[in-house]
């Protein structure tokens, strides 16, 4: 029998729908997974074998074929052990696969069954609204960061065995709601205070200057003229972000990982602070995919 899940992976920030075909056929058992996997994706077949059977499911003994498509697409990732595993569930007549179409799954499984966050679940929850995606399945950890995109249906699960509850009888879960207005309400910003700075008149007006024009800014001096401390107290003279602008610098801190460090939405201006022997690239590097106007990044460098 064949079942289709819907997942996503990422490219630089932005998110790609991918679909997880499973055939469950006659033949000597095993699985295939085919679609430019990656390691992490390869290795998924031994993860989700010993989660279905540690979570009280049955685990078809028979030939199983794993499709991700587009097949040209590289897929990488432990974030497709849960569609994967979802798939080859229904594709068994053990869930419904009534919601498969509508919603989108991820997640790194456990050899428990247990569900562990993944990284660039904000990025691929803004994309699936654009999908027309109804809702998304993923980890509890994940929950309160894919919730941030309205218009979502976000379920967070604990483990395998929820999930099965899930799609079997969907209505006896509720959706996960965060309060957007009141976290960006809460901003605090852990920044140093500009009004500290005793002297340093011109590179005080500088920082002014950047902060109201959305201009770029260097400070160039011998070690111990000031830069840092200057550089440093840039965000606390800058305004809150927007809505827009949080989201963006979220998604950041979501596909590198960095988000759990910081709560579901970051409210503050980020500081960056590359070594003074970064290179131009490697600066160009770090801020891809991102504008002055919206991301507003702070930089500072020791040693110029």
């Amino acid at each position: 029998m064949l079942a289709r899940v819907w997942s996503a992976t990422i490219i630089g920030i932005d998110a790609v729908k991918v679909g997880v075909e499973v055939d469950v056929a006659n033949g000597l058992p095993g699985v295939t997974v085919v679609g430019l996997p990656d390691i992490a994706v390869q290795e998924s077949k031994e993860r989700v074998k010993t989660a279905i059977k540690n979570s009280g499911s049955a685990y078809p003994m028979r030939r199983i074929v794993v499709n991700l498509t587009p097949a040209d697409l590289r897929k990488e990732g432990p974030s497709f052990d849960l569609p994967i595993c979802v798939g080859i569930l229904a594709a068994s007549d053990q869930v419904s696969g009534e919601l498969l179409g509508d919603y989108l799954f991820l997640g790194e499984l456990s050899l428990d069954g247990s569900l562990r966050a993944v990284a660039g679940v904000l990025s691929i929850a803004a994309a699936a609204l654009k999908m027309g995606i109804t809702g998304l399945v993923v980890p509890a950890g994940n929950a309160r960061e894919a919730a941030v995109i309205q218009g979502l249906q976000v379920y967070g699960l604990e483990n395998l065995g929820e999930v099965v509850a899930f799609l079997n009888h969907p209505e006896q879960f509720e959706p996960v709601k965060v309060d957007i207005t009141g976290k960006l309400a809460q901003t605090h910003l852990d920044c140093a205070d500009l009004h500290d700075v005793k002297g340093q008149a011109h590179a005080r007006r500088a920082l002014e200057i950047a902060a109201a024009g959305g201009h770029n800014l260097i400070f160039v001096g011998p070690p111990g003229s000031g830069k840092t401390m200057l550089a440093r107290r840039l965000p606390g003279i800058l305004p809150p972000l927007s809505f827009a602008e949080a989201l963006e610098v979220t998604q950041i801190h979501s596909v590198a990982g960095l988000l759990r460090e910081r709560g579901f939405l970051v409210c503050d201006r980020p500081y960056r602070s590359p070594h003074h022997s970064a290179s131009g690239p490697a600066l160009l590097l770090s801020t891809a995919s991102t504008t002055w106007n919206s991301y507003q990044q702070t930089f500072h460098f020791a040693d110029i």
